[in-house]
């Protein structure tokens, strides 16, 4: 029930890959060095994006938009608005 014993290969064959049954001992360590890299550069590119991007029309203030608590325009627009609001209320 076990399946057998593994099939016997020719231990001079060389692959990138490692060849048959490769487990190198550390992928644990490679895997998550591979996985901080990708998350450290997708980071940067969103944090980017949040700086370059442009708008012409404001989201609508209640309304959930995905890039309102990263997009430099936006966080300063609705600052502006805030600080509107609260100017005119001391008016009143």
């Amino acid at each position: 029930m076990g399946g057998g014993p593994k099939i016997p290969y020719p231990k001079h064959v060389w692959s990138p890959a490692g060849g048959w049954y490769a487990q190198p001992a550390n992928w644990k360590k490679n895997t998550a060095i591979a996985l901080a890299a990708i998350f450290g550069i997708q980071f940067f590119i969103f944090k980017l994006s949040g700086e370059l991007e442009y708008r012409h029309k404001m989201p609508e203030p209640d309304r959930f938009f995905p890039s309102r608590y990263i997009s430099k325009q936006i966080i300063e627009y609705e600052r502006a608005q805030k600080e509107k609001a609260a100017q005119s209320k001391e008016q009143s």
